[in-house]
C-alpha cells in the first residue's frame, strides 16, 4: 500500500519522522531515548493504532539523537532495527567509547540550552541492528524508500530518499538554524561531506526532512552554497571545548594516552 503521510514527532533535541502507510509505520530513526514514548503515544493516541504497527526503524547514524532510542523501541514494539553496512562499530575501541560519551554530553549541553529538564539519555554504543543496508538497498519491508549513502558528519551516515514522493530524509547531512541551511558542527570526513551533498542535490527532491530544522524545500543554490562553504578539514566538536573547561593535566595525560 502507498505512503500516506510522513509526519514530523518533536523530540528531544530533533524532530523525528513517521512514514504512515494505511496498515504498517517505519520511523526514520529513533530520536534520543527519551523519545520512545512520545512516539509510541503519537502512534497510539494520535493515530489510534497499535504500536505493533511499527514494523521498522532505520537508523541513520549513531549519535544520541538518532539511534538513542531504538533497542528501547524494539523492546517495546517487536519492530525491526536497520543501520547502515559497516566494517566496524561507529563507537569501537577506547577512543570510540569517549566519543561516545562525549557525544552524549554535547546532547546534554544541547537540551540544557534549550530548557529542557535532565532525563535518561543513555544508550549502549554498539547497535545490534537485525538488517544492514548499502547505498542504494531498498528498506526492508518498505521497498519505496531508498537507502542513499552520505558519509561526512560521520563515516556511515545513510539518508532516505522516497522517489514516488520526492521526498529524502538527510539525518544530520543538513541543519537549518535560525531560518538559515547550515552543515552539522561535527563533519569528520570534508570531502565525502561535500560529495554526499551533491549525490543528495542530484536526486532533485521536492522536500527535504531535517533532523533540525523541519521539512525545507532546497534550491540548487542552497546546496551550491553548502558546499562552498563547508570546511575542507575535519571539523571536531568537544563538549569540554563547547563549555570552556579546562581538565586537570594529569586527568588529560590520561584520556590522551587512552584514545591512542
Amino acid at each position: 500500500m502507498s505512503l500516506v503521510d510522513v509526519v514530523a514527532i518533536k523530540g528531544h533535541i530533533q524532530n523525528t519522522y513517521l512514514a504512515v502507510y494505511p496498515d504498517k509505520l517505519l520511523l526514520l530513526d529513533s530520536g534520543c531515548r527519551s523519545d520512545v514514548e512520545p512516539i509510541l503515544s503519537y502512534i497510539t493516541q494520535t493515530l489510534q493504532r497499535p504500536v505493533t504497527q511499527l514494523k521498522t526503524v532505520v537508523v541513520s547514524h549513531m549519535h544520541p539523537d538518532h539511534a538513542g532510542g531504538a533497542k528501547l523501541l524494539q523492546q517495546k514494539t517487536g519492530c525491526q532495527i536497520v543501520a547502515a553496512a559497516v566494517s566496524k562499530p561507529w563507537y569501537s575501541g577506547v577512543k570510540g567509547r569517549v566519543q561516545h560519551l562525549n557525544d552524549l554530553a554535547l546532547t546534554y549541553y544541547v537540551a540544557s540550552r534549550r530548557g529542557k529538564s535532565v532525563t535518561n539519555l543513555w544508550y549502549q554504543p554498539i547497535l545490534k541492528a537485525d538488517m544492514t543496508l548499502v547505498d542504494g538497498d531498498a528498506i526492508p519491508g518498505f521497498e519505496d524508500w531508498i537507502a542513499v549513502a552520505t558519509p561526512g558528519h560521520t563515516g556511515c551516515d545513510l539518508s532516505f530518499w522516497h522517489q514516488p514522493s520526492k521526498q529524502v530524509y538527510t539525518g544530520d547531512l543538513i541543519l537549518k538554524i535560525k531560518n538559515k541551511l547550515v552543515s552539522p558542527l561535527v563533519i569528520n570526513f570534508p570531502q565525502d561531506y561535500k560529495q554526499s551533498l551533491a549525490k543528495v542535490q542530484a536526486l532533485q527532491p521536492e522536500r527535504v526532512l531535517l533532523a533540525h530544522g523541519g521539512k525545507v524545500m532546497m534550491t540548487d543554490a542552497d546546496f551550491a552554497n553548502l558546499i562552498q562553504v563547508a570546511p575542507d578539514e575535519p571539523r571536531e566538536m568537544k563538549i569540554l571545548e563547547t563549555l570552556d573547561i579546562k581538565l586537570p593535566k594529569f586527568i588529560a595525560a590520561k584520556l590522551s594516552t587512552a584514545c591512542k
